[in-house]
């Protein structure tokens, strides 16, 4: 039986639903979506489309331009950010969490060259499963997929407390970057808490709820609720909540949240299709969707200086690029 969703909440009062889109990720490799973003002249153009559409927050990561290997080289981040900023006026918000494998000084390397307004943060160390994709697909476009994504059968994703220490000190302390905090599981959330009551961080915090990864809590209803619900017991008035669900629960599990006074995040990141199996053909079509979903609940789409109001952001012209 479906939980009844919460009464009351501390946030169900907020009518402005922020929209970030993912763009890339490190997930998704190119054999499973044409549409995937891998060049910087394509995730620069699909991030310049998303912000048309609505997307308040662009979410980076970046890949190899000769194979879409994920890379943390800022020289290729570079490449595309400066385009983005001049294009639109979204936030910018670059990721610390890289791609597998990556040490925490690469993960940085990015962020510290572009200071930029907001980078994610993971919540923790964690098991991150991709290899059952691999009963997906018998060709590959490139060697290095398969092979990336069997190693996830014996991997932890490392975020110690040393290293949130660390990431959110450097940049955020050194840079002024304020933090998209990634929580896979209700420990996360605890964490998060632990680091707040320390000031390590200050609110106000965004906080975004991941389901679906596996390793991580799962995406369905019972667990958004669970999450909501624990981030209102620990955060109180401090935090804005986002829901991001990986995959065919996306929409569901995001649209939800937005009834439950949560933002919204999509992208091709997180999932590559538009509906059952109708690939999306790129980002704005992600965003333009959930746009439509979030304005017929009576929502107001956050925009860019709404977002940097409510996350008590730097400001566009105060970063490196």
């Amino acid at each position: 039986m479906t939980p009844a969703l919460p009464a009351t909440t501390r946030s169900t009062a907020i009518r402005k639903a922020i929209i970030t889109c993912a763009v890339t990720g490190s997930i998704h490799t190119p054999t499973m979506s044409p549409y995937l973003p891998i060049t910087p002249d394509e995730i620069a153009q699909s991030a310049i489309e998303a912000a048309e559409a609505g997307a308040s927050i662009l979410h980076l990561h970046a890949r190899r331009p000769n194979d879409g290997y994920p890379t943390p080289d800022p020289e290729v981040f570079m490449q595309f950010l400066p385009r983005i900023k001049a294009a639109t006026d979204a936030v910018i918000n670059i990721t610390t969490g890289g791609g597998h494998n990556m040490t925490v000084e690469q993960r940085l390397a990015a962020p510290l060259a572009a200071q930029p307004e907001m980078c994610s943060c993971n919540m923790g160390s964690m098991n991150f499963g991709l290899y059952p994709i691999l009963e997906k697909f018998t060709q590959w476009k490139y060697d290095w997929e398969p092979k990336y994504l069997e190693m996830t059968r014996d991997f932890i994703f490392r975020n110690t407390f040393k290293d949130i220490e660390t990431i959110v000190q450097r940049l955020g302390t050194g840079c002024g970057t304020r933090f998209e905090f990634e929580c896979y599981d209700i420990g996360h959330l605890y964490t998060l808490h632990h680091f707040l009551e320390r000031k390590v961080i200050k609110p106000p915090i965004f906080v975004q709820t991941i389901f679906g990864i596996l390793g991580g809590i799962g995406a369905e209803i019972e667990n958004l609720v669970h999450m909501r619900r624990t981030a209102d017991r620990l955060f109180g008035n401090d935090y804005h909540w986002s829901i991001l669900a990986a995959g065919k629960a996306q929409f569901n599990l995001v649209t939800t949240g937005a009834i439950m006074g949560g933002h919204a995040r999509v992208g091709l990141e997180d999932n590559l299709y538009l509906a059952k199996g109708v690939l999306a053909k790129s980002n704005a079509e992600m965003v333009r969707k959930i746009r439509g979903l979030l304005e017929s609940l009576s929502l107001e789409i956050a925009t860019p200086d709404d977002v940097r109001s409510m996350l008590a952001l730097k400001g566009k012209n105060n970063v490196a690029f």
